[in-house]
């Protein structure tokens, strides 16, 4: 999600045999399939895991690693149709991503028109996580500089089932996404999901505003947000697990800036999880950016957020700095380091920084990460 990807295509026309599909060997303008896909490993070094310092060998550090198909169909009059399969995988290992799914990181079909827009239906992203995921400096960053445990989900910690998104055309710079995800129940509102949001390009400003709402998450494995995909049981902040919320809303606003080598961005995000025991847990996630190219093949870039979260009397806030080097080798292949700081108040008791294995047994942590991703 997070990067442009170069791709290999494989095309073909579509001949009527009167059985089905025939592969022929010369190129069609009328229909295609693109073979895509990242690759993305390196070395976490965490000065503090549970009392301990820790190496690791990671993978997905910049970008999930992944797999996918594309395809496409002129039906002409300016109407495609559309599909994509994406597959997740741990590259250290070779297992299965996002509870072992198959296509876990999206699968949808749909009709997109140059005058209509997109309608497209399956396994997909919010509109939170479209729209604002974009502005987020973990979206040039490794994966661990997105805010305190995903709590605005824009690091991609779950996507909704059974989804059905419509994005409009651009008109003036506008932009409309809209999402609704069906619970699959009888139950109709057990555990379904709907979002909203607007975005605006004009030259070198992007602005853009959403909102989420997830009823009764992972209360089935049918559902919009299904229970193998949600926060796991560990991320919890004053005792509070996010996995129990019998509600939860995400809204957000920001943008950035793009003045010759340099592009600023900022962004605010709040997330609420209504709790099965009672009372509410609330984040607000207040974001500044900078991403610098140095050269054409070396960019820069560092991040702020501050993280204020409550629960009824008991508050608590984080500070975290991200900072880091990408060098491109080509177009498809880059190196990079980024080096990352958390402090947590103390009465939330410890840091702990998305992505990092374990938590802190202090409350501050320290990371840096280095690693080799291709793109194909």
């Amino acid at each position: 999600m997070k990067t442009t990807q170069s791709k290999r295509h494989w095309s073909w026309p579509l001949v009527a045999a009167g059985t089905g599909l025939m592969l022929a060997g010369t190129a069609s303008a009328q229909s295609s399939v693109t073979l895509f896909g990242i690759v993305d490993a390196g070395i976490t070094y965490t000065n503090n895991q549970q009392g301990h310092s820790a190496w690791q060998a990671t993978g997905g550090n910049e970008s999930g690693p992944r797999w996918g198909l594309l395809g496409t169909e002129d039906l002409g009059g300016g109407l495609k149709a559309n599909f994509r399969l994406e597959n997740g995988f741990n590259v250290m290992n070779g297992a299965a991503m996002q509870g072992g799914r198959m296509f876990g990181r999206q699968a949808w079909v749909g009709m997109s028109g140059d005058t209509l827009g997109a309608l497209t239906l399956g396994r997909q992203y919010n509109t939170v996580q479209d729209i604002l995921g974009a502005i987020q400096i973990s979206n040039t960053l490794v994966q661990y500089s997105t805010h305190p445990f995903d709590n605005d989900d824009i690091n991609n910690t779950f996507r909704t089932n059974n989804a059905v998104k419509y994005v409009s055309p651009i008109f003036a710079g506008l932009q409309a996404n809209v999402m609704y995800g069906f619970s699959n129940s009888t139950g109709f509102a057990a555990n379904n999901s709907w979002s909203a949001g607007l975005s605006y390009t004009h030259g070198p400003l992007n602005l853009g505003a959403a909102y989420a709402r997830m009823n009764q998450p992972a209360s089935s494995a049918v559902g919009a947000v299904a229970s193998d995909n949600y926060y796991a049981p560990a991320a919890a902040v004053f005792g509070t697990r996010l996995v129990d919320a019998t509600r939860q809303q995400i809204w957000g606003g920001g943008g950035t800036y793009t003045f010759g080598p340099a592009t600023l961005g900022l962004l605010y995000t709040g997330s609420n999880f209504n709790m099965a025991s009672g009372g509410a847990l609330r984040f607000g996630n207040y974001e500044g950016s900078m991403r610098y190219a140095l050269s054409p093949a070396l960019i820069a870039a560092v991040g702020y957020t501050y993280t204020e979260t409550s629960q009824g009397d008991t508050n608590g806030h984080y500070h975290q700095v991200s900072g880091g080097l990408q060098y491109l080798l080509s177009k498809r292949t880059d190196v990079y380091v980024n080096g990352l700081y958390q402090k947590a108040s103390s009465g939330i008791g410890h840091a702990w920084i998305d992505g990092i294995a374990g938590p802190s047994s202090t409350t501050s942590q320290v990371a840096v990460v280095a690693g080799l991703r291709q793109k194909f």
